[in-house]
């Protein structure tokens, strides 16, 4: 963990991805505790996914998934903007959320 970033990851999308310390205590304290203490997981699901899709939603975001068991996800959702990604949350995931698979391993 840097000074200012609790991670900042190079995606295969050719973006970084980073967290502040305060906002990751958010995601994973009060919206999504499963995940609160895995940051590496996270930062890994960034860094290597099985497979990355572009929300439907807002084409800026993409929603990035590693299976960690049969049926199981980490799901990462980041927002590329003007070049640089930051993270918006992330949560354990039972299946794949509809969009356009835009890299896949």
């Amino acid at each position: 963990m840097t000074d200012d970033f609790v991670f900042d990851v190079a995606t295969p999308l050719g973006f970084r991805v980073h967290t502040t310390p305060n906002y990751w205590l958010r995601v994973t304290y009060i919206k999504h505790r499963p995940l609160y203490g895995r940051e590496q997981d996270v930062a890994a699901t960034l860094g290597n996914p099985d497979e990355v899709r572009r929300s439907i939603d807002d084409p800026d975001v993409y929603l990035f998934y590693k299976l960690e068991r049969p049926g199981r996800y980490i799901c990462v959702v980041a927002r590329q903007l003007n070049g640089d990604g930051f993270l918006i949350t992330a949560y354990p995931a039972n299946y794949l959320k509809e969009g356009e698979t835009v890299w896949l391993r």
